[in-house]
């Protein structure tokens, strides 16, 4: 008798809800981790095309971690699409004044460029601080 292959269905996903406290960790890592969880790759039902993932709320995250000469180094662009209008911060800068799009940046490289990566996204929460508004969702640590 052959076997079965599981697919996922939409309505049959259960999501949980876990809490990183992003001090003292690196980066890069921290960002894979939390990428996998959102996609739901740690899960046994996972599913390519379908949404299993978990949410995702990342605390303390200006005091993340980086290796190297990154903070003066490492730049980000963005540009206005005026002639002349592309602007580069380096990672320090970008971490004084938002400190959360360090995090979501690193993680969007990270996801699928499509619509199904777009709503994963959504499932993440940063919080420069260490209060967060979703205690009621009781988040457990990210194992």
């Amino acid at each position: 008798m052959p076997q079965k292959t599981y697919n996922a269905k939409p309505g049959d996903i259960e999501r949980s809800w876990y809490v990183v406290d992003a001090e003292g960790e690196t980066l890069g890592r921290l960002a894979t981790r939390i990428a996998d969880t959102l996609r739901g790759k740690l899960k046994p039902q996972y599913t390519p095309h379908i949404d299993t993932g978990d949410f995702v709320v990342v605390v303390n995250c200006e005091n993340v971690r980086v290796t190297g000469r990154k903070m003066e180094q490492k730049k980000y662009y963005r540009h206005s699409g005026y002639p002349g209008g592309i602007k580069e911060r380096t990672l320090a800068e970008l971490l004084r004044r938002h400190p959360d799009d360090v995090i979501r940046h690193a993680v969007k490289g990270m996801m699928p460029k499509n619509r199904l990566g777009r709503a994963q996204l959504k499932k993440l929460k940063i919080y420069a601080g260490a209060a967060h508004p979703h205690t009621a969702q009781q988040p457990n640590p990210l194992p």
